[in-house]
């Protein structure tokens, strides 16, 4: 186990009355400004208790880097049709593996990625 968890995200966006909006409608989260004369920067307590986890994935090239993160939901499939609601695209349609985990890939509307999943039932 690390003793440094990832327990924060940082989304960049040119548009961040658009991306904040996005959010609220697909998550429920609510954000504060705390940015000061040089630019916004909007916080939120979106991760809870359960704080988030991470992997790295190799490239191909630096033009192939990305950033995303991934948000448990309870439906997959629902949290793809909230998502192009809020003015965002799915990517990847949600996907269940033979263990269980069901997942999908989404972009909002600033361009950035995210993902969703539900993980496997306990059983």
């Amino acid at each position: 186990m690390s003793s440094t968890p990832v327990t924060w995200f940082e989304i960049g966006s040119d548009r961040p009355d658009e991306a904040q909006r996005f959010y609220a409608d697909l998550f429920g989260w609510t954000f504060e400004e705390q940015g000061g004369p040089g630019g916004s920067y909007r916080q939120t307590a979106a991760g809870g208790e359960p704080g988030i986890g991470g992997a790295i994935r190799g490239t191909d090239s630096a033009a192939d880097n990305y950033a995303i993160f991934y948000a448990q939901v309870t439906d997959v499939a629902e949290t793809c049709r909230r998502a192009e609601s809020a003015g965002g695209t799915v990517l990847a349609p949600p996907v269940t593996t033979p263990s269980g985990l069901t997942h999908a890939r989404l972009r909002d509307p600033s361009g950035n990625l995210l993902g969703v999943f539900t993980p496997p039932a306990a059983g």
